[in-house]
């Protein structure tokens, strides 16, 4: 009755079946896990953001690298700014996604070290070879808040790091990187600056990272996962409806008549 299942066709279809099941469990679990770290890095964010402002030099050194548990974290520090230092970060959005420029100025503290800091987004020039027009920083001591970054990569952000650009423009943001021109020991990672305020509102402070929404991942999972119970379903239904059709097309076969006897 089931010898059908033996066929080139069926056989094809039951080992796709076969694969296609595991595949959905395993992208469910996929988007799970998504799921799961978007929830475990919305909750680092918001106590991150809400802890006590720490001096950066408790958390960093130079050659220092930044711990996923610090990223945001909210630290102080106070020197003066280089300004002779001063780079701009070449293809970075503002809130309402205009492409501009981040200012990157090092901020020399009192025992002789630097920390890059993220003063903000300025719109480019209309010669994107030119260096953009950038308000001066504060002169004099400062003492500068701000979230706590690790250093960028192109494995980590996906930006690529070009080379030949215009003097004083740079892809990322990488206190390695910096500290070969600076002459100066520079702290890893860097501070994405919240106060104080700029006078006049530029450069455009970045505002903090999104640790509201989860996404849709945790609905991806369990779409999968129907997907994956579908499948044996849709390969009974399939089985049933072929059998009927065979038992159906056997039920209209004429009967061969029997041949008259000789007289």
């Amino acid at each position: 009755m089931y010898r059908f299942l033996l066929s080139r066709q069926w056989v094809i279809l039951t080992l796709v079946s076969l694969v296609l099941i595991p595949t959905m469990v395993e992208l469910g679990f996929w988007q799970l896990h998504r799921h799961q770290h978007r929830v475990a890095q919305n909750q680092l964010i918001a106590d991150n953001l809400a802890a006590r402002p720490t001096p950066v030099t408790a958390l960093t050194s130079p050659g220092h690298t930044i711990p996923r548990a610090d990223y945001w974290r909210q630290v102080t520090a106070t020197g003066t700014f280089d300004t002779a230092h001063e780079v701009a970060v070449r293809r970075r959005t503002n809130a309402d996604d205009r492409v501009g420029f981040h200012v990157l100025t090092p901020l020399v503290l009192a025992d002789g070290r630097a920390v890059l800091v993220n003063r903000g987004w300025v719109p480019a020039a209309a010669d994107q070879a030119a260096f953009p027009e950038v308000p001066p920083a504060p002169r004099g001591r400062v003492t500068v808040t701000g979230r706590l970054m690790a250093d960028q990569t192109t494995g980590a952000s996906g930006i690529r790091d070009l080379s030949g650009l215009p003097p004083r423009q740079i892809m990322l943001i990488n206190s390695g990187q910096q500290a070969k021109s600076l002459g100066l020991p520079l702290l890893g990672g860097y501070i994405e600056q919240t106060a104080p305020e700029p006078s006049g509102g530029s450069p455009e402070l970045i505002p903090e990272p999104d640790h509201d929404s989860i996404g849709a991942h945790m609905a991806y999972a369990v779409q999968w996962w129907l997907f994956a119970a579908g499948v044996p379903v849709g390969w009974v239904i399939l089985v049933r409806r072929e059998k009927r059709d065979r038992a159906a097309a056997a039920s209209e076969e004429p009967v061969a008549a029997p041949e008259s006897a000789a007289v």
